[in-house]
């Protein structure tokens, strides 16, 4: 499989390093700033272009990874879909619901290609391991979720892209937020009623630098989120409660902090839990399995885990609360 990178900062970087690793061919990079692109291009010995759409046109290129800024991800998407191009484009994969209508609307028309949302955090080894032990009924029926994920920023944060919204479609709850609300589908399920705030506390900005979320699915069970840009020491906890035991994940590796696993089981008599700890302190792949997830939906015509109804879903929800804060 040859794949064509659009956008060759940071996360383009990242990207490509991730598909190097996964066994995959990189061909092309595409960025505005040709210097860029060609800097990253002489990496893996590949063609750089300044316009996109040379890379999505390009016969020789089976899958498109896009690592835009937000406001062009839709729009690049669908350009690669109707060139029968697979896709994996970073979260949150459109800034509204209308463009994903229309990325909707061009996969119906070209039902064999595969798009994946990068949503990596569902491959982080102990989430995957609580999907698991969830699904095992370790701790009975679900009940609740509480998370927080949040950074400090950085001097200038405010003048960066992310706080444009027409650039960025939104702050901290798209940005961050994205992840906690898609993690707490997985979990829990669709969900039906959404209450929260979104504030503004200490960025000059015109985007949230917090926001703050209630989440319930028809069955009564609920998600209390916060993301936060004014998290000063980088802080990610995700919460599953059952009704026969808890499951905490604290930290995603680096300056998150080790990414570790507890669990709590409940005994009969509801005395101290049974507490077990698991830690994770190798190298982050989740990138890496990103790729090798669509790789198997393109070869076993699945879909992969991180659809756009997915990112669709979080989308609807991040429009709920944004419409609450107008």
């Amino acid at each position: 499989m040859k794949v064509g990178i659009v956008g060759a900062g940071l996360i383009g970087q990242k990207r490509a390093e991730a598909a190097k690793k996964a066994g995959l061919n990189i061909a092309m990079i595409a960025d505005i700033n040709l210097e860029s692109a060609q800097k990253l291009a002489n990496t893996y010995n590949a063609k750089a272009v300044s316009d996109y759409k040379e890379l999505t046109n390009s016969k020789e290129i089976n899958i498109v990874v896009i690592c835009a800024i937000h406001n062009v991800l839709a729009e690049i998407t669908i350009d690669a879909i109707n060139n029968k191009k697979h896709v994996l484009v970073e979260k949150p994969a459109a800034i509204n619901s209308a463009e994903f209508n229309k990325i909707k609307e061009a996969m119906k028309n070209n039902p064999e290609v595969k798009v994946k949302v990068g949503y990596n955090h569902r491959f982080h080894p102990m989430i995957k391991k609580a999907k698991q032990m969830v699904n095992e009924g370790k701790i009975g029926e679900p009940i609740f979720i509480r998370a927080r994920y949040g950074h400090g920023g950085r001097i200038g944060y405010e003048k960066e892209w992310r706080a444009n919204k027409e650039l960025s479609g939104g702050g901290e709850l798209l940005d961050q937020g994205s992840h906690i609300i898609d993690l707490s589908r997985w979990f829990l399920g669709d969900f039906n009623e959404v209450k929260g705030f979104c504030e503004t506390y200490f960025w000059d900005m015109k985007v949230e630098d917090n926001a703050f979320a209630l989440l319930k699915t028809k069955e009564g069970k609920i998600a209390s989120l916060h993301a936060s840009w004014t998290q000063w020491k980088n802080l990610f906890s995700f919460e599953i409660a059952g009704k026969t035991g808890l499951i905490t994940i604290d930290g995603l590796g680096k300056s998150y902090g080790k990414e570790t696993l507890t669990y709590y089981k409940e005994p009969a008599e509801l005395g101290p839990p049974i507490t077990t700890k698991e830690e994770y302190d190798e190298d982050d792949t989740t990138w890496e399995e990103e790729f090798q997830n669509l790789n198997e939906a393109i070869k076993n015509n699945t879909q992969p885990n991180g659809t756009i109804n997915d990112a669709a879903e979080v989308m609807r929800i991040i429009e709920k609360l944004y419409g609450e804060n107008k």
